[in-house]
């Protein structure tokens, strides 16, 4: 069995070795990191981490690693420099994100050039149709008929689930961590505005330091009625915090997964989600809180947020009593791993 290393260029190890940051890219190299024993992470050293090696790239014994490669760009000169040391690399690109995003055609190329040369394993099966999308469109029928394409549900630690905690306020959770325009919080704002002049409530932005600092958060963090504040400083505060959520309401354009709207419903938190395929994906059938407009997600909001224990009840007769629980399931870590770890096996051991 080939030592497991993961390459993701922004990564930052803290003095004591632990990788830091709470945002999607920090979680999951620790949890590839956790994959096979004694894991190497590229970056400057070599030294020791908590667990795993940190070591550059020009120094991994070729024929005895495999490479995970967290930017698929950058797979073709991940190949390249290994080549240099051994006869076999073994690179295979994780797509944790939505594809193809590129306005440029060079990137796009690229990427599709990517994923037809190495075996690449998405977070989602909507991420997965996107990769062989974009194989077969930009590359030729014989390429692409020999593109290896995994995937699985990235999933959540389900023991991290804390008891609920309701509030005096219902709180209404931003769902990201990003003020990007994919997300549009502006919407959210709109329509959580709306909300307010009816209902008593607070609104809880969790954002990454990067967006934190933007005009926008900061005009709201003058708001007596929103919390703007950095990610939280452990996963256990993270998750007590959804233990004191009422709602949540997404209003992203496109989701390649949407891991933070799954760990909410886990927790308890009503979402009110964008009627789209990549939300369906998420629930179960039937499920009762989809919006197409914005008046019917400021309705369905208002509605969970002064009647929750009826919108708790309706998601759990679609789920033979516990809505949680069917979340749980479909949605546990431990499956995307073992299903990782079958793809690494079949590709490359």
């Amino acid at each position: 069995m080939r030592r497991l290393a993961i390459k993701w260029d922004p990564v930052v190890v803290d003095t004591d070795g632990h990788v830091g940051g709470h945002d999607a890219g920090a979680t999951l190299v620790r949890r590839l990191l956790r994959l096979r024993p004694d894991p190497i992470l590229i970056g400057p050293g070599p030294r020791r981490g908590d667990g795993f090696e940190i070591m550059p790239l020009e120094f991994v014994d070729t024929d005895s690693t495999l490479l995970i490669n967290m930017d698929v760009l950058d797979s073709t000169k991940v190949w390249r420099v290994l080549r240099v040391n051994g006869e076999h690399p073994a690179v295979m690109n994780f797509q944790w994100g939505p594809t193809t995003t590129y306005i440029d055609q060079v990137p796009q190329l690229v990427e599709a050039l990517s994923f037809a040369l190495f075996p690449t394993f998405a977070n989602s099966e909507r991420t997965a149709s996107a990769v062989r999308e974009t194989v077969n469109r930009w590359t030729v029928r014989d390429v692409a008929a020999k593109a290896k394409i995994g995937w699985a549900n990235l999933g959540f630690t389900v023991d991290h689930v804390q008891p609920r905690h309701p509030t005096a306020l219902p709180v209404v959770l931003y769902p990201a961590i990003y003020l990007s325009d994919r997300k549009r919080p502006r919407l959210f704002l709109d329509i959580v505005e709306r909300v307010h002049r009816q209902v008593p409530l607070r609104v809880a932005m969790r954002l990454h330091e990067s967006h934190l600092v933007s005009e926008l958060a900061m005009s709201l963090s003058q708001k007596d009625w929103y919390w703007v504040g950095p990610l939280t400083a452990t996963r256990l505060s993270y998750w007590e915090a959804l233990a004191s959520t009422t709602a949540f309401l997404a209003t992203a354009v496109e989701e390649s997964y949407g891991l933070e709207y799954v760990e909410a419903m886990a927790a308890g938190v009503i979402g009110i989600l964008p009627d789209a395929s990549w939300s369906r994906a998420l629930v179960p059938e039937g499920y009762p809180f989809f919006w197409k407009t914005p008046d019917q997600a400021a309705e369905l909001l208002q509605r969970a947020l002064t009647e929750p224990e009826s919108c708790t009840a309706e998601l759990n007769a679609l789920c033979d009593g516990d809505f949680t629980a069917w979340i749980a399931r479909r949605h546990d870590d431990t499956s995307f791993e073992d299903a990782l770890n079958e793809r690494l096996e079949e590709w490359f051991d």
